[in-house]
């Protein structure tokens, strides 16, 4: 699923492919933890859905990968 996303550092907007159904994303939305509902994500997709921050933005601002 192409889900697009404005990053809370820049406000540039991006888009991801992310293996991830609507249903996924409403549970997650309604407050079930994004680990718990979508662990086949890894860290940087779950950060670009939680925060908006392209996979870019992440390694500038983190510096682990």
């Amino acid at each position: 699923m192409i889900i697009s996303r404005r990053s809370l550092l820049t406000g540039k907007k991006s888009e991801m492919d992310l293996p991830v159904t609507r249903e996924q994303i409403e549970l997650w939305q309604s407050g079930i933890l994004i680990q718990n509902i979508m662990p086949e994500l890894t860290n940087v997709q779950r950060e670009f859905l939680i925060s908006g921050m392209s996979p870019e933005e992440q390694k500038k601002i983190f510096k682990t990968y």
